[in-house]
């Protein structure tokens, strides 16, 4: 996924060494300067907190939660969207040398029990009355949970503020002890237990010391172009690893973080307060790009023709003038004409865009840069904290279209002789919570993290990610497949939004499809094709056929083993909330292939193997 630090030692503020994710706050005080550090909206207006604000907030929350009777060590679950709320929460969790268990508001309630079961939770913050009132049934039945508390107030609901202000009649009394148990907290503490989805079974609790964390905020921080003052948009879920660890970056940084509305208010944002940077995964620059094209697909005449003639340019941008001095003149024409309406469309301040969760189309990265928007694609885990490589420009030569970066400084990587990236470094987890035999599945005798992830180093530095080790099947020719790097590639259709290719033990690769539905009824509404329903129109011929047409084309892109020789369309949106996607939108395959084992059985011909 991401970043690394290297400031100016010369200043006192920059050489101020964080070791304990709270350390932020009292290295805060200077670099802020009395800038807003968070803000969320409420009523229509930003509500915005300093670093006065944000201190006093996390301290009698800190001085709430000892007066509950929690002590150093005791876990607090998280339960919410975006808001500094959340931060003050885990600021204070941290300083009282307490752990934050950060939950996706969007899983199962087995998955909630679970979590909340196996982790040990004390107490839950939840985002509003909504939360609370699913969450609440469950934490009954878990004896070690004394509370559950809401951001968002309602009447005869445990409201945040109520800690807080508990916490602040009793400063007093627990100021020392506070002062004393920061004292105590050592970098290799446990700072959070993050729950990792996966693709098959219950999550597993990866745990992160403080000095995992920092240790990848100071390495990745001197590459993004980022400074205090830069303002930033956060709406990936903060209980994801990557924007947990970006948003102590801006902090460091000295940024203000602004949180989200809601996200469909993301774009809105970010032209409102004119954006510097933002974190994202592919699927959103997926939605963007999608969404210009189809305005571009709505012009007429010369405009279209410029439109299309500046997309395609910037399809085959290359780093260094490498296409020449005419493609030069001609990027220039195409930054005037269109690619300022897309600057101008995010806020027309955007310095970059980190992305990371998942594999970012090349083509994507090739026209946003085209763009003059510069996309930093980065790979990591959870068990990394998670960045173990990321692209940058702040040195020559170090960004590489179809590759997640140079490494590291701090880490090391070697690629085993299968293929599997092995990595060491001060960023790796301490361990799976209460699994010693899972951790030594993970980490070897010799120290090496295997990350389950194939990949390979071009030019002694850049990092390239070809596939999941356990994903790569092989067909019965003995031929292997790398499933990922074709639904990549399927998925730059505007007519795909999903795909999971399947063919394992079998004679030929195929595909199931789940549709931009979207995108698809408007091809239908142009060409005057009518249906009743979605289970309609995926079975009509003229839609089979420009499917076909479709998988033609990827098909050229392909070696002849890997080529798509079948695909069937499937009525259903694949989502998170609906399963077929784990929290960070990764394919959860075993359920897709339960799912449609009727629809596999066709195409194969037979029964598949379970």
């Amino acid at each position: 996924m991401i970043l690394f630090l290297i400031f100016d030692s010369q200043t006192k503020t920059n050489s101020m060494k964080a070791t304990r994710t709270f350390d932020i706050l009292e290295r805060g005080i200077e670099i802020y300067n009395g800038r807003t550090v968070l803000a969320g909206k409420q009523n229509g207006g930003w509500i915005e907190y300093d670093i006065h604000a944000y201190i006093e907030n996390s301290n009698y929350l800190s001085y709430g939660l000892l007066a509950l009777g929690l002590n150093k060590g005791d876990k607090v679950a998280t339960v919410s969207n975006n808001r500094p709320e959340w931060n003050f929460v885990d600021m204070a969790v941290s300083q009282t040398g307490m752990i934050h268990v950060p939950i996706y508001s969007t899983i199962s309630n087995e998955e909630y029990k679970h979590i909340l079961s196996h982790s040990e939770s004390r107490i839950i913050f939840v985002e509003n009355k909504a939360l609370y009132e699913r969450l609440q049934p469950i934490a009954a039945e878990i004896p070690n949970i004394i509370g559950i508390y809401t951001f968002v107030k309602s009447d005869g609901i445990n409201f945040w503020e109520d800690i807080a202000n508990n916490g602040k009649n009793k400063a007093n009394h627990y100021k020392e002890e506070l002062i004393k148990i920061k004292e105590s907290v050592k970098p290799n503490d446990i700072a959070t237990l993050i729950y990792t989805s996966g693709t098959t079974g219950l999550s597993k609790g990866v745990m992160l010391s403080h000095e995992n964390i920092l240790s990848n905020v100071i390495a990745t921080s001197p590459r993004l172009p980022l400074a205090a003052g830069d303002k930033t948009l956060s709406f990936l879920p903060l209980c994801h690893v990557l924007e947990r660890m970006v948003i102590y970056i801006y902090q460091y940084t000295g940024m203000t973080i602004y949180f989200a509305e809601s996200m469909a208010t993301i774009g809105d944002n970010i032209r409102e307060l004119n954006i510097n940077a933002f974190c994202a995964v592919p699927r959103v620059l997926e939605a963007v790009y999608d969404k210009i094209i189809a305005k571009g697909k709505d012009l007429s005449g010369i405009k279209k023709h410029i439109f299309f003639w500046a997309v395609n340019l910037g399809l085959r941008y290359e780093f260094d003038n490498k296409n020449g001095w005419v493609y030069d003149i001609q990027l220039k024409l195409a930054r005037k004409l269109i690619f300022s309406k897309w600057q101008a469309a995010l806020g027309g301040n955007l310095k970059l865009i980190i992305s990371g969760g998942a594999a970012l189309q090349p083509r994507l990265a090739r026209v946003f840069w085209a763009a003059g928007i510069p996309v930093l694609e980065g790979y990591g885990l959870t068990e990394t904290s998670p960045v173990i490589s990321v692209n940058h420009f702040q040195e020559p030569n170090s960004v590489k279209f179809g590759s997640v970066g140079p490494i590291l400084e701090n880490v090391t990587v070697v690629i085993a002789d299968d293929g599997e990236i092995l990595m060491k470094g001060p960023n790796l987890m301490l361990g799976y919570f209460k699994d010693d035999e899972l951790t030594k599945q993970a980490i070897d005798e010799n120290g090496w993290f295997h990350t389950g992830d194939i990949g390979r180093i071009d030019d002694n530095r850049f990092l390239v990610i070809t596939d999941r080790k356990k994903e790569i099947f092989k067909m019965s020719s003995g031929k292997y497949i790398a499933p990922q790097v074709i639904e990549n590639k399927v998925k730059e259709s505007f007519f795909i939004e999903q795909t999971m290719i399947v063919g394992e033990n079998e004679k030929f690769v195929s595909a199931l499809i789940s549709p931009n539905f979207s995108f698809l009824h408007d091809w239908c509404s142009r060409h005057k094709i009518h249906f009743v329903n979605n289970k309609d129109l995926i079975s009509l011929p003229e839609v089979i056929a420009r499917y076909q047409k479709e998988i033609n084309a990827i098909n050229k892109q392909l070696g002849e083993f890997e080529q798509i020789k079948r695909f069937r369309i499937v009525e259903e949106t694949w989502s998170s909330q609906t399963g077929e996607l784990s929290p960070t939108l990764k394919l959860r395959r075993k359920i897709l292939y339960d799912r449609y084992e009727p629809i596999l059985e066709e195409i194969f011909g037979h029964a598949m193997e379970k």
